[in-house]
């Protein structure tokens, strides 16, 4: 028999790297041989760098996968490598240049070359028009960095590389920009460059005049804490999920001594990658990491008034100046009467835009500046011309307005709006109640006496702030009810401790905060306001308040803030309808508080069904539609079987027997006479 080349040890590359990795010093003669052999194959397809070379693709893998190995010899290797793709990137074949990126990933890995020299070889590389080589390089490109930081932040590297991808946000070519900016919004999401420079790169991206880069960029500091619980929840659900499958096959699988060690080890790695994850840290919005959010602001509102992109892409802009306004109360009067030219009923996602009014609007505002907005959200909505949708979607956005801006509303436009209590829609109805509950926890006094409701006990207390003014409290609220600790407490607890070392059988009476609870609330509401003020600053100064404190004085301001302040005296009045809370006050409203419209939904077809069965119950013999048996146990007839058959059961019999035309009759005929003649 001849001889199998694929056994000859030159020629078979991967025998040969499989032994040197085991013995590298006694097969230096053939790594030698095959290194020539790759200088040669070099040399040949630098002459012509767009054609294919097989044999030179394989050399360079095989000397890649061993470079370790003769770290004397291989020195220059990864040179040559970066410098055919940094001179003839564009030129190269296509899977030639995949190969040598993977050459040059694997001499990574290994530890051979530094991390930077690389990265910002295959950030350049992005211009590449080679869809292919961009996702490996992007996956590679996030898993270099993220490995670089797993033990401890490694600043130098990351400050490097920050600065160059700063440049490469403004690269001309569109998906190398895009790309950069991909990475840096996957590695702030994977919480690795979670930094305020990483976030002061990415805001440069959204003054870029490509489309796709500005786009991500708005979606990256407007999505971001929606990204946070949705991928939060899906990796816990899939934990769960993976602890459950291997329990449930165990238990239902015939138990053998493999089968439990199997197990065993499969519980063990689920402790181990548990204890691997570290406890999240909180997680600030991106938006509050940006250095100068006046002049972003400025800028961003600037490009928006000039640019001609198309509305959607204005949408996420006004957001994002609305957020910046809203969160850093921040001052840019012409923005309110940008918005204002859109605030129509009949104008293109017009919701959204009353939201972003009410994201920009905080107390710090001139009263006059966004007064002017809810009078053009009023006129244009609020009027009787519109349907009662539109009417309770401009009340339910003067109410987002008012939360954040108490001083927008005046006093005779809120008596106007109130009036609405008793429409004859309920959303509209329902929308001004809600307009009424919000100024009873605001400023009740701007409300009719009959509009105020019961005052009670949280209601005193309610001062409505002036322009400007900051709400600066010296003490704990609710902390009145709490006991102050006198200084010779100790000694009762030293001395009632050494009472119990000396009599040891008899029972001591240990006083505790729960004894008196009840008798605590009774004795607060004796006090004066400047008492119950006094109190509540040494509680707050002199003590340490535990969860149970703060549970109890939890408990106690809910009792407030439904607790009638005097004593019944009079007419009963009448139970006042619940209005729901949207969200508490100083929140960003959502766009569902705005689109909030209380109306009798149509009824699907599972509730009209439960409506029918219900009615239904107790008229059993008035069905006329089905006849009941008079013996439940008795046999069905073969009618009713054949409702329950499936339909290609029956489908044959469908059609019954039809007439048959006189030439089939005449066939028939004939058939049936030749068969006669045979059998005679």
């Amino acid at each position: 028999m001849g001889k199998r080349s694929n056994n000859q040890l030159p020629n078979n590359l991967p025998q040969l790297q499989n032994l040197i990795k085991k013995d590298p010093e006694s097969y230096v003669h053939e790594f030698l041989q095959q290194y020539r052999n790759y200088k040669t194959n070099l040399e040949i397809f630098q002459l012509k760098p767009g054609d294919c070379n097989k044999t030179l693709a394989d050399l360079v893998m095989f000397l890649a996968q061993v470079a370790q190995c003769y770290p004397d010899q291989m020195s220059d290797f990864p040179d040559e490598m970066k410098r055919l793709l940094q001179y003839q990137n564009t030129v190269l074949h296509p899977e030639m240049r995949q190969i040598f990126c993977r050459a040059l990933i694997l001499l990574r890995n290994k530890g051979l070359i530094s991390p930077i020299s690389v990265l910002e070889l295959f950030f350049e590389l992005l211009r590449c028009q080679d869809k292919q080589l961009r996702k490996m390089l992007f996956t590679h490109i996030v898993a270099d960095i993220k490995n670089i930081n797993s033990k401890s932040k490694n600043n130098k590297i990351n400050s490097t590389l920050q600065s160059f991808m700063y440049t490469m946000l403004r690269d001309n070519n569109a998906t190398a920009a895009k790309m950069s900016l991909d990475v840096m919004i996957q590695l702030y999401k994977k919480n690795i460059w979670n930094d305020a420079k990483t976030v002061n790169v990415i805001v440069t991206a959204c003054f870029s005049k490509i489309t796709k880069v500005l786009v991500a960029a708005l979606k990256f500091f407007l999505g971001r804490d929606e990204d946070d619980n949705e991928e939060s929840e899906s990796e816990d659900e899939g934990e769960k999920r993976t602890v459950g499958e291997i329990s449930l096959a165990y238990r239902i699988g015939k138990k053998s001594k493999k089968r439990t060690k199997r197990f065993e080890r499969a519980k063990s790695a689920l402790k181990k990658n548990k204890k691997k994850k570290k406890p999240e840290a909180f997680n600030f919005s991106a938006l509050h990491y940006i250095h100068d959010p006046q002049g972003v602001a400025e800028r961003l509102f600037q490009q928006l008034e000039k640019t001609t992109e198309r509305f959607e892409v204005k949408l996420m802009m006004m957001a994002m100046v609305a957020k910046l306004i809203g969160l850093h109360q921040l001052f840019l009067f012409n923005f309110y009467p940008f918005l204002q030219r859109f605030m129509q009923p009949h104008q293109k996602e017009v919701t959204k835009i009353l939201l972003f009014a009410a994201w920009s609007a905080h107390d710090l505002i001139p009263p006059e500046v966004i007064e002017s907005v809810v009078m053009t959200l009023v006129n244009n909505f609020v009027t009787e011309r519109n349907s009662g949708e539109v009417m309770a979607v401009g009340l339910n956005a003067v109410r987002e307005i008012c939360a954040q801006c108490p001083l927008a509303m005046n006093k005779d436009l809120l008596d106007d709006l109130v009036q609405y209590k008793s429409h004859k829609s309920k959303s509209v109805l329902m929308a001004s109640r809600s307009l009424i509950q919000l100024f009873k926890e605001l400023n009740p006094t701007m409300l009719h006496k009959k509009d105020r409701g019961r005052p009670t006990e949280a209601s005193k207390d309610i001062k409505p702030k002036a322009y400007g003014e900051l709400a600066v409290s010296e003490h704990v609220p609710g902390a009145e009810i709490l006991e102050v600790e006198a200084e010779d407490q100790q000694e009762e607890w030293e001395s009632a401790s050494s009472e119990e070392d000396d009599d040891g059988d008899e029972w001591i009476d240990v006083y505790h905060s729960s004894d008196d609870d009840e008798t605590e609330a009774d004795t607060v509401k004796d006090l004066d306001p400047e008492e119950r003020r006094e109190k509540a600053v040494k509680v707050s100064t002199n003590r340490l308040l535990t969860q149970e404190d703060f549970e109890k004085i939890r408990k106690q301001q809910a009792i407030r803030q439904v607790e009638p302040a005097h004593a019944k005296t009079g007419k009963k009045r009448k139970k006042s309808q619940v209005v729901e809370k949207p969200h508490a006050i100083g929140e960003l409203a959502e766009l569902g508080h705005i689109e909030r419209v209380h109306k009798r939904r149509k009824h699907d077809r599972e509730s009209r069904m439960a409506t029918v069965l219900e009615g239904r119950v107790g008229r059993e013999k008035f069905g006329g539609g089905t006849k009941q048996k008079m013996n439940p146990h008795a046999s069905t007839t073969n009618k009713s079987k054949k409702k329950n058959k499936p339909f290609m059961m029956v489908k044959q019999k469908m059609g019954g027997k039809g007439k048959r035309s006189f030439r089939q009759k005449q066939i028939a005929l004939r058939d049936s006479l030749l068969k006669r003649s045979k059998a005679k």
